[in-house]
């Protein structure tokens, strides 16, 4: 819920999975509990946000995933796998693409660093040196986000503050 990439009925769906196989005593009560614990998470996180700055890194990181589109990147947000990056690769040409996954974003809300793995049209890495490499840190640090090339991704210091919808 907190990264904000599930939609209502996939997050339903996770939850009931998760009471069904993690406490199979609760089984039949799944759709109830999932339903408060929902509604309560949703309220906590509300009043957490309340807390958040007007202008969080979340937006921030949307604003520079904006400037890149627009540049004929694509971004992958929560996405599956490099599998998912490499369709979308295989369906329609781009420049590049930036992808990073939900276990990435979780990452970045409990530590507050998102590693994002940037190809180019190719599928090949970016590499320091890489003008693809500068234009993607220099998107970042267009909305003020420290970002450097580590180990074959991009880090982002950033934490995930979304605000639910």
């Amino acid at each position: 819920m907190r990264s904000g990439l599930l939609t209502a009925e996939a997050l339903y769906d996770e939850v009931t999975l998760a009471v069904r196989s993690e406490l199979p005593h609760l089984a039949s009560q799944a759709d109830v509990l999932a339903r408060v614990w929902i509604a309560e998470f949703t309220r906590e996180v509300q009043a957490e946000a309340a807390g958040w700055p007007d202008v969080t890194d979340h937006d921030r990181l949307q604003a520079a995933f904006g400037t890149l589109e627009s540049a004929g990147l694509a971004v992958l947000q929560g996405c599956e796998d490099h599998w998912a990056a490499k369709r979308l690769l295989d369906e329609r040409p781009v420049r590049g693409v930036l992808w990073f996954t939900q276990p990435d974003v979780w990452h970045a809300i409990d530590e507050g660093m998102l590693e994002i793995n940037v190809w180019h049209g190719s599928t090949a890495n970016i590499a320091p040196g890489d003008e693809l490499l500068d234009e993607v840190v220099a998107a970042f640090a267009g909305q003020r986000l420290e970002a450097h090339y580590d180990e074959g991704r991009v880090e982002v210091a950033a934490f995930w503050r979304r605000r639910l919808a």
